[in-house]
């Protein structure tokens, strides 16, 4: 009996053993890699003390700063009271400088320091990166954006036509990013909806459920060309077209090689190009309609600048860009004061000093405020 129970322990206590070396290991590897943090966040420290910044939570960094809707205003304060350039930290071993000084500028963009893609991995090339931009090169040809001027001003009016029988204020982005969307629909996917009637982005578009709207909306676009291709004459009649929009590009690459382009990587560049395209340009729009609202005198020559060259009734062609110089000037010079995406990332591949004699190590972030 005795011999029995005895057999019956061992392979209690050679599990127990097992259990108590798995925990022996697992906390040294705790241990160990919490003294690699608490390491890499000393360097980090002595690499940005030359540098004033707001005090950070050890742990969670500035992060709850910039959870408010002021986000803008707070990043203001910190350049009005930090000189030239302020740590930002992310997290409590995450920290980039945020440069803002000129001067500073100067030394960073005469480098060749590679891209900082941070938190946004979309900004990071893929396996498949360069075979995708050598396919979709020849969907942004010049002979190929000239006739998307009349699809363009077309999506203008239509929501501008309403609006000229209001006499009230409107908040502007909102609208300008459904006409934004509305444009890229028609001419990269030759979608003929309307999504500012639709309201296929409502304002809940920013938490998750936006995502999953997102990709059902590309999905839905990806399955109507599909469909359409499947027919012959349909599939016959866009090969013959003088100029292929960017889905047909898409369809055409995997229909010549099934394996080139997975749906998944076929869905990415749709949702790519669509939602982000339009985000940018929707907020560019935004900030120069603002500049110009801003300046009236500069609005009322704009305005009659383009009445001499189109008069009442005509709509605007390519061949009219080159004829409005001073339309031009004001939307650059908007673009300049107001730019889309205000701050440039940098990876530094090599130490860096400033005019000011302090330095940064070799591995620091740094991002560069255009605005």
């Amino acid at each position: 009996m005795s011999v029995s129970l005895l057999s019956l322990t061992r392979p209690l206590g050679s599990v127990s053993g097992l259990l108590q070396v798995v925990s022996l290991l697992g906390l040294a590897l705790l241990l160990l890699k919490a003294a690699q943090l608490y390491l890499h966040r000393q360097w980090l420290l002595k690499a940005v003390q030359h540098f004033l910044s707001p005090p950070s939570h050890w742990l969670f960094g500035h992060i709850q700063e910039f959870q408010k809707e002021e986000d803008l205003q707070c990043l203001r304060k910190w350049v009005d009271k930090f000189p030239c350039a302020c740590p930002h930290w992310l997290w409590g071993t995450e920290v980039e400088l945020v440069v803002y000084d000129p001067d500073y500028m100067k030394v960073i963009l005469g480098r060749s320091d590679p891209k900082s893609h941070g938190f946004y991995r979309l900004l990071a090339p893929w396996i498949s990166w360069l075979k995708h931009r050598r396919i979709l090169t020849p969907a942004f040809h010049y002979d190929i954006l000239k006739p998307y001027v009349g699809l363009m001003a077309d999506s203008v009016h239509d929501k501008w036509e309403d609006f000229i029988r209001q006499n009230s204020y409107v908040e502007i982005f909102e609208h300008v990013s459904l006409m934004t969307l509305d444009t890229i629909m028609k001419c990269a996917f030759s979608y003929q909806g309307s999504h500012q009637a639709d309201r296929l982005t409502p304002e809940g578009r920013w938490n998750h459920q936006a995502c999953q709207l997102a990709h059902q909306h590309s999905d839905q676009v990806i399955k109507l060309k599909k469909a359409q291709l499947q027919e012959e004459e349909e599939l016959e009649k866009v090969r013959n077209k003088r100029h292929l929009d960017f889905l047909d590009i898409l369809f055409f690459a995997r229909m010549e090689d099934g394996s080139s382009m997975p749906d998944k990587d076929l869905c990415a560049e749709v949702d790519t190009f669509m939602f982000e395209g339009h985000d940018t340009t929707a907020s560019g729009i935004s900030w120069i309609l603002y500049a110009l609202a801003t300046h009236p005198e500069h609005q009322q020559q704009c305005h009659e600048e383009v009445q001499s060259l189109l008069g009442d009734g005509a709509s605007i062609t390519w061949d009219h860009l080159d004829q409005m110089p001073y339309t031009t000037m004001c939307i650059k010079e908007a673009l300049r004061l107001y730019p889309p995406v205000p701050g440039i990332g940098r990876e530094l591949s090599k130490p860096i000093s400033f005019p000011d004699g302090w330095s940064l190590p070799k591995g620091m972030s740094i991002t560069t405020l255009t605005k």
